[in-house]
Order: structure tokens, then sequence, then C-alpha cells
């Protein structure tokens, strides 16, 4: 898989898993089930995917927007998940466009006029981006936690400034099979099917 990120993703953030599966990260901040996938994965990576993963920062700026992995206040392990959070999130960056993950939580807030609105972004929202700055989480493709088991994507179009939210099926009883054969933790399979 990261084989398929490298060649195709012209920009790539590092987050909280992989800095543990790289040693940059106590296991005793993870939950147990984390840290057993984070024990796994470091039996498995091979060299050159841990290179690649070695050469990632958790937050990044390109022309119209500010990544983040988790937050700007804090780039790994903050959840926007609240008001509080997405406010202080757009109040701690300039670009018109800020994006941030880790939450596994599809999200769209708008901060216009100094009022901020928004929610959970279910499938098909869409947000005009010329008409505020906002602040967007795509979702996530594995272990989604807004009760929608499908893999989550966000389509973001510069020229027409327009974002839109996407889900894709997959087949999550194959990933479950699959995490039951390496002797993964029984909960991460189990919530697949349900997205929380």
């Amino acid at each position: 898989m990261i084989d398929l990120i490298r060649e195709r993703a012209r920009l790539c953030l590092v987050g909280n898993h992989d800095l543990g599966v790289l040693g940059q990260l106590d296991l005793d901040e993870f939950s147990p089930d984390a840290a057993a996938v984070v024990r796994w994965t470091r039996t498995v990576l091979l060299d050159e995917n841990r290179a690649f993963l070695e050469g990632l920062e958790p937050e990044a700026k390109v022309e119209h927007a500010e990544l983040f992995h988790a937050s700007p206040r804090d780039p790994v392990w903050e959840y926007v998940i609240s008001e509080e959070t997405a406010l202080a999130a757009l109040e701690m960056t300039v670009s018109p466009l800020v994006l941030v993950g880790h939450s596994h939580v599809a999200l769209s807030v708008a901060l216009s006029n100094g009022d901020l609105s928004g929610a959970v972004a279910p499938e098909g929202t869409e947000a005009p981006l010329d008409q505020a700055r906002w602040l967007l989480n795509p979702g996530s493709v594995g272990q989604p936690r807004d009760g929608d088991p499908r893999a989550a994507w966000l389509e973001i179009d510069f020229e027409d400034r327009t974002a839109r939210f996407h889900r894709v099926p997959y087949d999550i009883e194959r990933t479950q099979s699959e995490l039951r054969e390496r002797d993964l933790p029984e909960a991460l399979a189990e919530r697949l099917g349900q997205g929380a």
C-alpha cells in the first residue's frame, strides 16, 4: 500500500501510528488495541517503507491550504471534533482551507464573518470554498468513526472552488478476516462493520 501512495501522492503527512511504528512515540500514549497494531506493524514494515515514513512531517502548507495530521495546536494528537477545537484551528492558521485528520470523522466547518457553522459531513456534502474559510476532515479510509463503514475521501477542486465528500464501499469482511488471521484485536475488526 505504501508503494502505491508513494507513486501517486504528491504530499503525505505522518500520523501518530506511523510515529509509533518508527519508535518516535511511546506506546503508553496509545490505547492497548492501537499499541498492538503498532507492535505488529513494526514486525512487517519494509526498510524502504520505513525510510519513506521517516521523511514525512505531521503538517504541511500548500498554495491554498494548511494540512495537519491532527490540528495546528498539536499536529500529532489533538482531535478536532468540537466547536472549540475547530475555531482554535482556524484562528491559528491563515489559509482559506485547513485540512485535518486523526479523528477519523468526516467534518465540514465554515468560518464566515466570525460565525462558525458545520458538522459531520456525510457523503455528498459540498463546501463552496469561495464563501468562507473552511476546516475539513476527509474522514478515514480505514477505521471510520462516524457511523458510516465505507471508506471516506474528499475531492477538492481549487479551480471550481468546491470540496465534495465521497464514500466508497470496500470488502469489509475480507479486511476483518485479515485482521483476525494476524491475531490483531477483535474490537478493531468488529467496529469496521459499524464505522464506529
